[in-house]
């Protein structure tokens, strides 16, 4: 069949259920250098940085960069299709690694936060990855689909920290054996994308409907509230897990520890992914992003309430949970919201902003972790408290999309 011409995802099961194949896999080793990066990110920058408060700006030069390019990569998938997409983003994962590695070996700062800038064209198109599911999806596959691919994190949860177990101390120079490993996954990772068959768009016609401007888009209440929820699930669950190593560590307890939280939570990520599409089909994407919100909040609660090691476990479980819940299901409510000839616009728009706002999040929290008081508990504290006014604007949006076609009626 043409590269060149979309197929009416309800005519094309067979076709959905291998592109959703390819993706879960890539989602699970591709993926993996996420999980490895974000366990130790902040530990390296700490070693680099002269001022601890700039120790996880190696993580947020990641989400910046995933920040910056998430337009125009979503607008060259859109041109040139999804295959050229990903490949492009995974061979920006290795030339980031590789520039992170030698921003290590020369003990440079600058050059470790520039590969990470890099990576983040990785990142950005890894979140095109549960978008690209969707793409040769029915109506009634769709959040499956989506939930399918994100449960691929499942493997990259269980492989990246323990990739950074084995590879952390391997040579002299702390880490650098991880950014080799991060390397060889991209390259590797980079030839799944070779059996992805997901059309081309067509070029439109002259006469093609041209779609809403991006306002418009943004003022459609229920894509405004996806945004905002998965604004909010992502920036949360960023803020606390980048200073989990951080507290984990400034805590007594040691790297391994550390790596075990961070496995426990991205296992938490993902884990729920294979029932969270079924989940809502049954009940409702306004009711599962209710839950999420409400999970969320729970894990402010119990990392609030202490931090020995179980608490640490619990309160990073909890936060993974809520994420997944809360993100997959905004992704499933901006998918269901837009027309085909609008999905590059609206999809780049909507991880522009979404990483914008796990960007902001990642560079308060070095700030809060290091800089808000003597301890890392009281670091730690901060950085919890953060997360309240946050989640009342998005529970707030919600309710409001919930109880505004009644409004309406009445």
């Amino acid at each position: 069949m043409s590269d060149m011409t979309l197929p009416s995802p309800s005519s094309d099961a067979p076709r959905a259920r291998r592109n959703v194949a390819v993706l879960v896999c890539a989602q699970a080793f591709l993926g993996a250098q996420m999980p490895m990066i974000f366990t130790i990110g902040g530990l390296a920058g700490q070693s680099l940085a002269s001022n601890l408060c700039y120790a996880t700006l190696p993580i947020s030069m990641i989400v910046l960069g995933s920040m910056l390019a998430a337009t125009p990569v979503s607008a060259m998938m859109q041109r040139f299709g999804r295959r050229a997409g990903f490949t492009l983003g995974a061979l920006a994962g290795a030339l980031g690694g590789a520039v992170g590695a030698w921003g290590l070996y020369t003990a440079s700062f600058p050059l470790f936060l520039l590969g990470s800038l890099i990576t983040g064209i990785y990142m950005s198109a890894q979140g095109f990855y549960r978008f690209a599911a969707a793409d040769t999806a029915s109506d009634d596959f769709r959040p499956k689909a989506i939930s399918y691919v994100m449960a691929g994190g499942l493997a990259s949860a269980i492989i990246g920290p323990q990739l950074v177990k084995v590879t952390a101390d391997a040579y002299v120079i702390p880490f650098l054996g991880t950014y080799g490993a991060i390397i060889a996954i991209n390259l590797i990772g980079a030839l799944l994308f070779l059996f992805l068959d997901i059309p081309r768009p067509p070029v439109p016609s002259a006469d093609a409907p041209k779609g809403r401007s991006r306002l418009e888009l943004l003022k459609t209440p229920r894509i405004a509230v996806a945004v905002i929820c998965g604004m909010v699930s992502y920036a949360l669950m960023n803020l606390v897990m980048t200073s989990t190593p951080l507290a984990v560590v400034g805590c007594g307890f040691d790297k391994g520890d550390a790596a075990d939280v961070v496995t426990a939570h991205v296992l938490a990520m993902f884990v729920p992914s294979f029932f969270t599409g079924h989940l809502i089909a049954r009940f409702g994407v306004e009711k599962i992003m209710a839950a999420g919100l409400l999970i969320l909040a729970g894990a402010g609660a119990v990392a609030l309430s202490g931090v020995a090691l179980e608490q640490f476990f619990l309160a990073l479980i909890l936060l993974g949970l809520g994420w997944n819940f809360g993100f997959i299901g905004a992704t499933a409510m901006l998918a269901g919201a837009h027309e085909p000839h609008e999905r590059g616009r609206m999809q780049g728009l909507n991880d522009l902003l979404v990483f914008g706002g796990v960007t902001l999040a990642s560079l308060a929290s070095g700030g809060l972790m290091n800089c808000s008081g003597g301890t890392a508990q009281q670091g730690w504290l901060a950085v919890n408290l953060a997360m309240a006014p946050f989640l009342v604007l998005a529970g707030g949006a919600l309710i409001w999309l919930v109880l505004r076609p009644k409004d309406i009626a009445a």
